[in-house]
């Protein structure tokens, strides 16, 4: 049984349609590949940074709260 015009017509919309939207897509990948975030090689150092801080201040801290916590067993008699 033939196809009409207007089916003919319809699918070859379609076809142009998606056809088009897997080139949106590719350009969109290209751009991602080409063009990385600027700046964003430089925010995950200084979050790094940050978190190396936070790190060493909060060993600091728990160093210091473990010594005096053996300290203060140490001066209680034990039972």
């Amino acid at each position: 049984m033939p196809r009409g015009r207007s089916t003919f017509t319809k699918r070859q919309k379609e076809q142009t349609r998606q056809q088009r939207q897997r080139d949106k897509a590719e350009r969109r990948t290209q751009r991602k590949q080409d063009k990385p975030e600027p700046g964003s090689q430089h925010e995950q150092d200084e979050l790094r940074a940050a978190a190396e801080a936070q790190a060493a201040l909060f060993h600091m801290g728990h160093d210091e709260a473990v010594s005096q916590e053996s300290n203060s067993s140490a001066e209680e008699p034990v039972k």
